[in-house]
């Protein structure tokens, strides 16, 4: 088995990114003449995934428009969160609304995306399948992270995430999901943290170790450092 539809979350403001990103949404920012958003396509493409839902409100016609101007020959749809933004948790649920899948990978294009995260994201969804799971995420240790400041999200062992003071793992915005943990969600403004902090008290959110250096685009400071790399 493999997944068979993508999901991007763009429909963010992007703050810290003032003033850029009051004339550019955050995923259309480029580093080394490459926008985040494309970078997130590019390994979709790789992984052999050809249909992606991108869901849009900030300056949303951006993305019709970039999308619209590039080639990438892939199914993609633009899905708008609607008359005020969704939040994490609303913008999947309102993308896997329109999809008669079951199960999803899921990123966040504030992380610099690369084809050096292929075979991992491809253990991540065997592992998924194999051990029948709902949701599991890619994580990093804190220590490979290029913006120093960021501090760990989780705690993981054995695949199995939990959450103590002591957390070494960040999150790097890339994740499976069925639509069975949003069952009893109504389209409505919320944050996937809440989803996993259920998980998480019932012993069933589970992760998958990145070996790669992360790279966020945190805020300006770091956008400017990246730029330079």
């Amino acid at each position: 088995m493999k997944i068979n539809t993508a999901l991007i979350l763009c429909a963010g403001f992007g703050k810290r990114l003032n003033p850029i990103t009051l004339t550019t949404p955050k995923p259309l920012l480029e580093i080394n003449e490459v926008t985040m958003l494309e970078k997130s396509i590019n390994l979709i493409k790789q992984m052999g995934i050809n249909k992606i839902f991108i869901n849009t409100f900030y300056l949303k016609e951006h993305f019709s428009n970039f999308i619209k101007n590039k080639n990438f020959n892939l199914d993609i749809h633009i899905v708008e969160d609607g008359e005020s933004i969704l939040d994490t948790g609303g913008g999947i649920l309102n993308m896997i609304s329109h999809s008669s899948e079951d199960d999803f990978l899921v990123f966040n294009p504030d992380t610099i995306w690369s084809n050096e995260y292929r075979d991992e994201i491809i253990k991540m969804e065997e592992i998924y399948y194999s051990k029948k799971l709902e949701n599991i995420l890619l994580l990093v240790n804190k220590n490979l992270s290029f913006d120093q400041r960021l501090t760990g999200d989780f705690n993981l062992s054995s695949n199995l995430i939990s959450k103590k003071d002591d957390a070494d793992f960040i999150y790097i915005g890339c994740q499976i999901l069925n639509k069975k943990i949003l069952t009893n969600q109504t389209l409505s403004r919320f944050s996937i943290l809440n989803i996993w902090s259920k998980l998480i008290n019932e012993k069933k959110l589970y992760g998958f170790e990145s070996k790669q250096k992360f790279y966020h685009l945190t805020d300006l400071n770091i956008f400017n450092k990246l730029k330079d790399l």
